[in-house]
């Protein structure tokens, strides 16, 4: 992947539109990203991923709406890039809201994706080509180009120091979390999962055969009873091995004795079955001669007792004979009954009629009864021509409540306006009150307001004041140490100097040959030259001496220059601020910020005072009308409401007086429509009962004329002695048994052989149901005993065929746990005799750690001139924790491994890059070996000397080497001298901006 321009508008804290050419950034392969803390150099990053994913870094939540940014501009990253030999235009809208095209607000901007190649035309002249516009396409794509997560690109692009130190001093489980997803080992934690699963579930099954067992087993146990006995020990849950061909064995012990059993059984239910015959035949010949004894005894008893019955039934054949002939008089006698039931109605609707009446018309005959209803009659007649008076004098009195109401309505219109404008004064004082006030708050709220920016401009000056002030103190004391320092060197350079110059003879004979002159005297013997003594200083010393003193001098000499700035400075705030304390003037500048917004809170009145006024003037031309109308109303309905009152007093007297007590005319009219209803009634009642007392009297002289010719005495006798034919018919029926039933007992007892059955001695059948009764319970025995030894043979041989199958199940099923078993044990590092207690993807993690490892050893060799190289462990962990994921760091001037948290800050560094570097060798190639061209490393090198600090670079140095580009995002000055392509980023009370630098900083 090799990055060629990106594009940020309205991104982060960058609030316009700037871009970024990477081809001339990235001119000499080394770049550097630098700026004051948050001024947005790793936005960039961020950018990138978004353009790329769609999605900031997972370990960022950002807003990538920049609030510097103008409403109309809208958030959007533009990359070009190179991802395996493919030339792309990613363009991105993240989802935000944006202001409507049509009128005020606000409307929601949804995300957009736009995806172009770079293409050649038949005529070789290149054009970007759109591709596509969906956010699934585009992110497949390019993740298939990558070949690589976003967590993995975050982690092997952009390689952040501090995560790979933590990465360095990480216990097994982190570097684990981290490895895992970068390699992306969860499939084999996955196969953990499945073989651990998979062998609980073997277990599972294998545990269930076994109860299953054990359950037919208690099944067998229980249907063989105490009585079955085995020479082999029945199966038990602590007995695992016993469990399959032993439990067979003992099952068949007891179906060879339960078949036995069975057989003895049998033999016994036939010998019995033989008895209970023959008990049977002798109860049964015991209980027919009983039966013959019983009938003969029993027909001489019912013989004797319808023989006492006789008179009785002679006075029945009299009782019929009269009934006879009372029955020609029927006819008769039944038109007498229905006369007299006529009569007795006839008589209680009458008596029932007259006490409907008035006390006045009880006593009338029917005729006068029938005088007064016509009367009453009449008088409804003159009612009903008064009905529809009625109906006016209600119409009267419903006009007279409207009107009432409509009285109350416009007195009630005229008392609120005229209270109302009563009051209209007082409400209009106060608003012109209002309004003078807010018109005064409104010229003090300008005076505030200039004074408050006045006071702003002080206090932003005494932080100026301030800030330089201190500033100042820590420039004082940096002045005074480096002083002393200067002073120091100065005295060792003047030593060393006064010392060299007190040995230079010495120093001088070094240079002296035999035969050459000395430079001082000439001579050319040198009989004995001076000698050095211990620790003289050399010219290479002096001159060393010297430039630190320089290099000293010049800092103390900047630091005064600086010094000199910050009280000028201060000087000029001071001149600005005054020497007011600064929480003085922001506790002035805060209590005039509240009055100011006092100020303009009634001074906002105003506009409300003007409204409410105009609204009154409105409601006072409202009120005015109100009155004059409803002063016009209530006098002409007073008017109206005199004249309807005489009226209605009028009709109301003339039908009080037709009304009587009645509430209304209809409940007159009803009433008296009752009662002559009532006269009408009464008088037909009557006439109707003399007319049945004439018939009762002709029906009776008949009947007794007919009584006499039929030889009755009375009409009474008559009577009683006539019966209904259902009657007549059932005493007939009941003599004809009594006859029927004396005939068939003596046919019973004329029988021959219940004569013989009577001469012998009572049947004991008491005696013979014993016996057979005992013979019946030893076969039910016998056959019981026979039929349970017969089930339990069977439910045995049953229960041991499926026992045999479960144990064929069960010998199969402790196969596959033990396999299960065992191989989950290899994958969780729990196999016994295993050496190391290392899980499957620790297992595979580990191998990519020591791919890791290797690949980061040959920078770390660079970095640390050879002295450092780390080493993966896979030793046990503590407390038997799982291992194969530990790092060690090998020190070759020791020549013993020791823990990497014994590392220096500068070794951390180098040490932790050395890892984040092999790492994105490793997940690269493990992706698919597609190169990534552009690399990122985020801060750390402030921890190293400059020893190491120049391998360190010389090892970038060696990346760009390999045609990598590699962006270092730092703030160490030194960096800044040593690379001359520089992206500054630069942050201001507007957003942030770029400048791309292509010198080295002085």
């Amino acid at each position: 992947m090799r990055l060629h321009h990106l594009t940020l508008q309205a991104f982060g804290p960058f609030a316009g539109t700037h871009t970024v050419d990477f081809d001339a950034l990235s001119a000499d392969g080394l770049f550097l990203l630098h700026g004051d803390t948050g001024a947005g150099k790793s936005t960039l990053f961020t950018a990138i991923c978004f353009a790329l994913y769609g999605e900031p870094p997972v370990d960022r939540d950002l807003m990538l709406r920049s609030h510097h940014a103008p409403a109309e501009l809208l958030t959007q990253v533009t990359l070009d890039v190179t991802v395996s030999g493919h030339r792309l235009l990613i363009d991105r809208v993240p989802q935000q809201m944006r202001p409507k095209k049509n009128g005020t607000g606000e409307t929601l901007q949804k995300a957009e994706t736009r995806l172009s190649r770079w293409t050649t035309d038949s005529a070789g002249k290149g054009h970007w080509e759109a591709s596509s516009k969906s956010h699934q396409e585009t992110g497949k794509e390019i993740k298939d180009l990558l070949g690589m997560s976003r967590t993995q690109f975050c982690q092997v692009v952009l390689l952040p120091q501090n995560e790979f130190t933590k990465f360095l001093y990480a216990d097994a489980a982190k570097r684990r979390e981290l490895l895992g997803k970068l390699f992306h080992t969860d499939r084999y934690a996955f196969i953990e999962r499945w073989l651990s699963d998979h062998s609980r579930t073997t277990q599972k099954n294998r545990d269930v055969a076994r109860d299953e067992v054990l359950h037919l087993a208690a099944r067998i146990h229980q249907a063989a009873g105490p009585d079955l006995k085995s020479q082999h020990d029945a199966p038990t849950p602590d007995t695992a091995h016993a469990l399959t061909d032993p439990a067979l064995t003992w099952a068949g012990d007891l179906i060879q004795a339960s078949r036995a059993d069975a057989l003895t059984a049998q033999a016994d239910a036939e010998k019995a079955k033989e008895n209970q015959l023959a008990h049977q035949q002798l109860e049964a010949a015991a209980r027919e001669l009983h039966r013959q004894q019983t009938t003969y005894t029993t027909a001489r008893e019912q013989l004797d007792r319808l023989n006492e019955q006789t008179p009785h039934q002679e006075a029945l054949s009299r009782r019929r004979e009269q009934a006879r002939r009372a029955q020609q008089l029927a006819p008769l006698l039944h038109a007498l009954s229905t006369a007299r039931a006529d009569h007795t109605r006839s008589q209680d609707r009458e008596s029932d009629a007259r006490t409907q009446l008035l006390p006045e018309h009880a006593v009338l005959e029917d005729a006068d009864l029938a005088t007064a209803g016509q009367r009453i009659r009449d008088d409804i007649a003159v009612l009903n021509t008064l009905l529809p008076e009625e109906a006016t004098l209600h119409e009267l009195c419903a006009e007279l409540k409207r009107i009432d109401a409509e009285r109350q309505d416009f007195a009630v219109q005229q008392r609120t306006a005229r209270d109302w404008l009563e009051e209209e004064s007082t409400q209009r004082a106060a608003l012109e009150i209002r309004r003078e006030a807010a018109r005064e708050a409104e010229e003090k709220g300008r005076r505030q307001q200039t004074q408050l920016e006045s006071l702003s401009d002080c206090v932003a000056a005494a932080e100026r004041r301030d800030a330089h002030r201190a500033q100042i103190t820590t420039a004082e004391q940096r002045l005074a140490a480096a002083k002393k320092e200067t002073e120091k060197a100065a005295e060792v350079h003047i030593g060393i100097r006064r010392r060299r110059t007190e040995g230079m003879a010495a120093e001088l004979a070094t240079d002296l040959t035999d035969g050459a002159p000395c430079p001082v005297c000439g001579s050319c013997s040198h009989p004995n030259p001076a000698q050095a003594p211990d620790g003289h200083p050399t010219r290479e010393d002096e001159q060393a001496a010297d430039k630190t003193h320089q290099r000293l001098q010049q800092q103390r000499d900047k630091i005064a220059a600086e010094l000199q700035k910050l009280r000028e400075d201060a000087a000029a705030a001071t001149g600005e601020a005054g020497d007011t304390p600064l929480a003085s003037l922001k506790a002035d500048h805060e209590t005039l910020t509240k009055q100011l917004a006092d100020s303009l809170k009634r001074a906002a009145d105003r506009r409300s005072v003007e409204e409410e006024l105009l609204a009154l003037d409105r409601e006072h031309t409202a009120m005015t009308q109100q009155d004059s109308t409803a002063t016009a109303g209530l006098s002409d309905r007073n008017a109206n409401y005199d004249n309807l009152s005489q009226r209605h007093a009028e009709l109301t007297a003339k039908l009080d007086a037709a009304r009587g007590t009645a509430p209304t005319l209809a409940a007159r009219i009803d009433d008296l429509t009752g009662t002559a209803d009532h006269l009408e009634q009464a008088a037909e009642a009557s006439r109707t009962a003399a007319t049945a007392s004439q018939t009762l009297h002709t029906r009776t002289s008949e009947a007794t004329d007919a009584a006499t010719a039929q030889g009755f005495g009375t009409l009474t006798d008559a009577e009683q002695a006539l019966l209904s034919e259902q009657a007549l018919t059932d005493l007939e029926e009941k003599i004809n048994k009594w006859r029927e039933a004396r005939a068939s007992h003596q046919a019973v007892l004329d029988d021959p052989l219940l004569q013989e059955a009577a001469a012998q001695p009572a049947a004991d059948i008491e005696t013979a149901a014993a016996l057979r009764a005992t013979a019946d319970d030893q076969h039910a025995q016998a056959v019981t005993a026979s039929s349970t030894a017969q089930t339990r043979t069977t439910e045995l041989t049953t229960l041991t065929t499926a026992l045999a199958e479960v144990v064929e199940r069960l010998k199969a099923l402790e196969q596959a746990h033990s396999t299960a078993r065992h191989l989950a044990d290899l994958a969780t590092g729990n196999a016994s005799g295993t050496r190391v207690r290392m899980q499957l993807e620790a297992y595979v993690l580990a191998a990519r750690l020591e791919q890791v490892v290797t690949a980061a050893n040959t920078r770390l060799h660079l970095m640390s001139e050879g002295r450092y190289a780390l080493r993966h462990s896979d030793h046990q962990a503590a407390h038997g924790a799982r291992s194969g994921l530990g790092l060690e760091i090998t020190d070759s001037w020791t020549g013993h491994p020791r823990k990497t948290d014994t590392l220096s800050g500068g070794e951390s560094f180098f040490a932790s890059l050395s890892l984040a570097l092999g790492l994105a060798d490793v997940v690269t190639h493990e992706a698919g070996g597609n190169p990534l061209d552009t690399l990122f490393i985020d801060e750390g090198f402030g921890t190293l000397d400059d020893d190491t600090l120049h391998n360190v670079l010389d090892v970038l140095d060696s990346l760009r080497a390999h045609d990598r580009t590699v962006g270092v995002i730092s703030h160490i000055p030194e960096l800044r001298r040593r690379i001359t392509q520089r992206l500054h980023v630069r942050k201001g009370p507007t957003g942030s901006t770029l400048a791309h630098l292509t010198e080295a900083a002085e």
